[in-house]
């Protein structure tokens, strides 16, 4: 790992239950040393962040949502607003996750238009870029990964990255059991701090980046030993307490 503090994001996408959750919580707040590490953050549904919100300590763990509306507030029904998560104790927001952009229609347009919003009520983003399979196949990696950082960088500029976070996530490794090799990884995480590093390098270096595409406890030290690799935004695993825990060890 680099001098960069982990960042260990469980998104616990659609899944849950009250019944489920709390022990959850408390086998994870419990698992978690004092001093630990990492900084970790838990990314339930809307519903369940007030429950979340009760076991956040900082420093050890911390709030986010899995989206945010664009907009500030008004007659919009179903969407809830960064001053809305802010309120409820949410710093961490996930923007243009793969699965919003793929099912839900999500360009880059709006991404960066929900990065601005998250940001605009002193929330960090954790901004989500990577490429499909046809697009791995086809060689086009960079080039996606690039339209997709660019089109934040148009709106909100390359100094916002002083108050972000990225993931990459290859999609054809969510869900899917399939992980990018570690030196794929850190390629793709290398080249995302480059490309950032032609607007500001102080940022570009200091920016965390995380891994996002099946990372389990067995292959998460592996993984994050790449120099730019600085934790990760984890999906299924963090509904495991043990799974999760074992992956923050590792990212320490």
């Amino acid at each position: 790992m680099s001098k960069r503090r982990a960042l260990v994001a469980g998104n616990w996408k659609m899944n849950g239950t009250l019944a489920s959750i709390r022990p959850l919580l408390a086998a994870i707040a419990g698992g978690l040393d004092e001093e630990t590490a990492v900084e970790v953050v838990l990314c339930p549904p809307f519903v369940y962040i007030p429950e979340v919100s009760d076991f956040a300590r900082p420093g050890r763990v911390g709030l986010g949502a899995q989206d945010v509306s664009e907009r500030e507030g008004g007659a919009y029904t179903g969407e809830v607003s960064a001053r809305m998560l802010k309120d409820c104790g949410c710093r961490y927001v996930i923007v243009g996750h793969s699965e919003r952009r793929a099912l839900y229609g999500e360009q880059d347009g709006l991404v960066a238009e929900k990065f601005r919003a998250a940001q605009a009520e002193g929330m960090i983003p954790i901004l989500c870029v990577g490429e499909s399979g046809a697009e791995r196949e086809a060689g086009h990696t960079e080039a996606v990964i690039a339209r997709q950082l660019d089109a934040v960088i148009e709106q909100a500029g390359g100094a916002a990255f002083a108050n972000a976070v990225i993931a990459y996530e290859p999609v054809w490794a969510i869900g899917t059991g399939k992980t990018a090799t570690p030196d794929e990884a850190e390629a793709r995480h290398a080249f995302i701090r480059r490309r950032l590093a032609r607007h500001d390098q102080r940022i570009a270096e200091e920016l965390r980046i995380l891994y996002g595409g099946s990372v389990k406890a067995d292959n998460a030290r592996q993984l994050f030993n790449g120099a730019d690799i600085d934790g990760g935004l984890i999906g299924g695993a963090s509904l495991s307490a043990e799974d999760f825990l074992a992956i923050c060890r590792a990212a320490g």
